[in-house]
């Protein structure tokens, strides 16, 4: 079967995949308003700088951006552990460093899923020769069930099941990005 979206019932198919609507497009606005208010509630004081980790944060960091009501710099990571398919290489490659001098700087990383943990722990671990003043992580999705790495997400956006999503900037072999709201892999 072709890739399409089903306009009856908001399905996409890929291949012999089905995907359903998991979180809408309203429901991921109205938790990134609350977020863009909280974060700016707490560097109120501060400039800080929110680092995006590309390519699936580009959208919830675009929308969180519109929300954030304080003085801020933007910058972005390329980080690769998937490749073409569902799952992880379980190897993070380091694909586009960031522009920024971030010593003494208070970050902000945003993430648009946290699935193992592997790719906060090795942005951690990348970061903490430069001395940052102070580092946290915001994700727009997290699994609890799947954390393999101690890592602390400090803004979440929607807590999920281990389950395969995409839309909202989560992709399938790149596809999918572009999608209103988030499709889980249906059973």
């Amino acid at each position: 079967m072709d890739e399409m979206i089903n306009p009856v019932n908001n399905e996409i198919w890929v291949g012999t995949e089905k995907f359903v609507p998991y979180i809408t497009e309203e429901e991921i606005q109205k938790r990134i308003k609350e977020l863009g208010r909280e974060i700016s509630a707490d560097y109120k004081t501060k400039l800080p700088i929110f680092i995006g980790v590309l390519n699936g944060s580009f959208m919830f960091m675009s929308d969180l951006m519109k929300n954030i009501s304080i003085k801020c710099e933007v910058d972005f990571f390329k980080l690769s552990s998937y490749g073409d398919s569902k799952i992880s290489s379980g190897n993070v490659k380091l694909i586009k460093d960031l522009n920024a001098d971030i010593s003494d700087r208070h970050l902000i990383i945003v993430e648009d899923i946290v699935d193992s943990g592997l790719s906060i722990k090795y942005i951690e671990e990348l970061i903490a020769g430069h001395n940052p003043a102070s580092m946290k992580v915001v994700s727009l999705l997290v699994k609890p069930g799947s954390l393999k790495y101690d890592v602390k997400i400090d803004y979440i956006g929607f807590e999920i099941k281990d389950k395969f999503v995409i839309g909202y900037g989560l992709d399938y072999a790149q596809k999918y990005r572009n999608l209103k709201s988030i499709y889980v892999l249906s059973e």
